[in-house]
């Protein structure tokens, strides 16, 4: 039926603008969460903005919208990732077991992501708000326990290496140490692995238990 001349028309609703999506379909946390993904699932040499933005459902374009590089969105996963780094026994534990506490909680989460072990230890920490604090709270604990300001840093950095390549070797083919038919060329290797494998305990484990006891009694003993 037609409609009068005098009757009032219905508005029409509002055109939505091409490009914006109807809610927040993107945001920072959603992006490091999906980047974090899929370098776990195909290696950080696939993390690309485009690679990203396909996972994502969305334009490369809409991407820049919030991460403006790959450095940044490198340093986006870098807080993400250190966020789960259990540091909270500076503030209140003797620096060891804090220290022991956070190599232990610091080797798990790294453990779970080793790809970005070698993106992480060389990237910037100016950019990730998460990961400066950890350093804070640890760097914090030192300064409680006495240590001096120049000694810090190189200590920090110690721990970190070894933690680094524990987490490395804690993903590492159990058979890495087999030797099989030529074990008679290098007898004392051999004799020693088997020796471990006999105690029944995780290799990687113990690894890290003896290395990071080692470490701390030689950082504690030195202090002074």
């Amino acid at each position: 039926m037609e409609t009068s001349a005098g009757a009032a028309k219905t508005p029409a609703a509002p055109r939505r603008k091409a490009g914006r999506p109807r809610g927040e379909l993107l945001s920072r946390s959603k992006i490091g969460t999906a980047a974090l993904d899929l370098v776990g699932e195909k290696g950080y040499d696939a993390l690309t903005m485009s690679a990203l933005a396909r996972t994502l459902g969305v334009s490369a374009s809409a991407l820049y919208n919030h991460v403006e590089s790959k450095q940044e969105l490198l340093q986006l996963i870098q807080d993400l990732v250190m966020d789960g780094v259990d540091c909270s026994g500076f503030a209140t534990r003797p620096l060891e077991e804090a220290l022991r506490s956070w190599a232990v909680s610091y080797r798990d989460v790294f453990a779970r992501h080793t790809p970005l072990v070698p993106v992480i230890a060389v990237l910037q920490v100016s950019g990730s708000p998460r990961t400066l604090q950890m350093y804070e709270e640890v760097a914090a604990g030192f300064a409680r326990a006495g240590w001096d300001g120049p000694r810090i840093i190189p200590a920090i950095v110690a721990l970190e290496s070894f933690i680094f390549g524990s987490a490395m070797d804690a993903v590492a083919p159990k058979d890495i140490f087999e030797v099989r038919s030529v074990a008679d060329e290098v007898p004392a290797f051999s004799a020693a692995v088997d020796s471990q494998r006999a105690t029944g305990h995780d290799a990687a484990q113990d690894a890290f238990s003896y290395g990071l006891d080692a470490l701390l009694r030689g950082l504690l003993a030195g202090r002074a």
